[in-house]
């Protein structure tokens, strides 16, 4: 399953994810960017706001199996399975 990735070890908290999208990030309690929404990855703001960040902290990251595959990534197993979509983009 994708889902959006923030590394706080690098995040400088300069608010930059939080302007351009506050469907997904918010400031946690030590003023860097919080993930608050994993829903509509698709999104142009999503994309404009992993681009805009100074330190490269937002990702997205995951598989493109569909809701059918049954190797199991999609709950956190790592992929066993030939021929699925994990690696695609």
């Amino acid at each position: 399953m994708k889902n959006i990735k923030l590394n706080k070890d690098i995040c400088i908290g300069c608010g930059a994810c939080i302007a351009i999208d506050d469907e997904h990030f918010n400031f946690d309690d030590e003023g860097k960017s919080e993930i608050i929404s994993n829903e509509n990855l698709e999104s142009a703001n999503l994309t404009n706001a992993i681009e805009s960040c100074p330190v490269g902290a937002i990702a997205i990251d995951g598989c493109n199996c569909d809701d059918d595959c049954e190797c199991g990534c999609k709950e956190g197993h790592e992929c066993n399975c030939e021929g699925c979509k994990c690696n695609e983009e």
